[in-house]
């Protein structure tokens, strides 16, 4: 199959825009040969006369009026991906960008977020969506622009990744739970009733992983889905609720968090994007103002 010449849709543009072949081979400064032969390369490819005689003019058919609005957007299309990159105006910028996040980044990093990106591009609007899995089809679809999280198996072997900040798993508890003090051994810990936050439905995990050597073992209650309704429970109940520290500051006010007695992998958060994006001005704008809120947040 022969490769089509995308110089036609140029072609194509002015036609459909004209309604006229003469007007359409003045704004692309051909000769009118030079133009009946393009038409009739057109109409041939298509496989439709595009115009037809009507009277003294020419009339569009069904067929043009189909792709004249589509024909036109690609044309325009080509032409912003062939013109040089502008200077970024962030007071003039429009633009929505779409975050996936992890329970907890909003809660705690989001309002300074939005402060700053209002304070510097006011036309700007950011859309905080949830993240129920790792998958990395809508980086790439470009349904989202950024997604935080720990790069893992699933995370696509093209995506981007940039540290922004690194976190650990403590326990929490209400304030006047036995565990809000006195020192916490690996003993009074897993004696405890947990709740284990996993999306899959899991209910064991790194931090059973690391009882086992101390021949202890959690009780796990409950299993939700994530960390706000891991501490909403913790928070009117006796259970106890494991989360990270930094992710869920926000979330903990009013509770008595506690390092765990036994080790737990420190876990690296991260900002994700599809190389595609790495040009992109207004999206390299966006990541550094993000992984600047980041390290400002404590």
């Amino acid at each position: 199959m022969s490769t089509p010449d995308f110089n036609l849709l140029v072609t194509l543009d002015a036609v459909l825009t004209e309604g006229s072949v003469a007007r359409a081979a003045r704004r692309l400064r051909l000769s009118p040969s030079a133009m009946s032969r393009a038409l009739a390369r057109l109409r041939e490819t298509t496989g439709d006369p595009l115009l037809v005689r009507a009277g003294r003019g020419l009339v569009p058919t069904p067929r043009a009026l189909e792709l004249r609005e589509r024909v036109s957007q690609l044309v325009q299309d080509a032409e912003a991906v062939l013109r040089p990159a502008r200077n970024l105006n962030l007071k003039q910028l429009v633009r929505t960008f779409t975050l996936r996040t992890r329970e907890g980044f909003v809660e705690n990093f989001g309002a300074d977020l939005v402060a700053r990106v209002g304070e510097e591009a006011p036309g700007v609007r950011l859309c905080f969506v949830q993240k129920p899995n790792k998958e990395s089809a809508s980086l790439r679809d470009g349904t989202v622009d950024l997604e935080t999280g720990v790069v893992g198996k699933t995370t696509g072997p093209e995506v981007r990744a940039r540290a922004l900040f690194k976190d650990r798993f403590i326990g929490v508890v209400r304030m006047g739970h036995a565990l809000s003090q006195g020192e916490i051994t690996p003993s009074r810990y897993a004696k405890g009733r947990h709740i284990c936050v996993s999306r899959r439905g899991i209910g064991t995990g790194p931090i059973d992983d690391a009882l086992k050597p101390f021949g202890l073992e959690r009780e796990i209650v409950t299993i939700v889905g994530g960390f706000s309704a891991a501490l909403a429970l913790a928070r009117a109940s006796d259970l106890i609720a494991s989360v990270p520290e930094r992710q869920t500051g926000n979330l903990r006010a009013g509770m008595h968090g506690f390092p765990l007695p036994v080790p737990a992998p420190e876990v690296t958060i991260s900002l994700l994007w599809h190389p595609r994006m790495d040009a992109d001005p207004a999206h390299r704008w966006l990541r550094g103002l993000i992984l600047d809120t980041c390290a400002t947040i404590r």
